[in-house]
């Protein structure tokens, strides 16, 4: 049996990926997969997605340079989610950041601080290619 037998994709095809730093277990990013960018993610060793607002296949860093190695993929126990463990090359946030998740809640969640040093700007990053 297949490990694709053990998945379960959505309605559209699509399951979410949880993206980690292998070594410092720091989670960087989340985004979705269909199955043909799950073949690619592991025929290349680089993270391949599925983007939902432009309809598109995707590759992570093909505009930035800012790619990711994948050292490990696995599975939940329901198998409809994905962590992707990496080796990160530069941001992985299209703002600049190490991590998407560079703003933590403060207070009753009236506010929110930013959590991380910015390593460039989008303009920086898209400009490079």
């Amino acid at each position: 049996m297949s490990f694709y037998d053990k998945l379960k994709f959505d309605a559209n095809g699509l399951i979410p990926a949880i993206v980690q730093e292998q070594k410092t277990g720091r989670v960087l990013m989340m985004a979705w997969m269909n199955r043909a960018s799950l073949e690619s993610t592991i025929a290349t060793g680089k993270t391949h997605f599925w983007s939902r607002s432009r309809q598109k296949f995707w590759m992570k860093g093909e505009s930035s340079g800012h790619t990711q190695a994948v050292k490990d993929i696995a599975f939940d126990c329901d198998g409809d989610t994905l962590l992707i463990q990496v080796e990160q090359i530069g941001a992985a946030c299209h703002e600049g950041y190490q991590s998407c998740f560079f703003r933590s809640v403060e207070g009753k969640g009236d506010t929110f601080r930013v959590t991380e040093a910015q390593l460039e700007t989008p303009e920086q990053m898209y400009k490079k290619k």
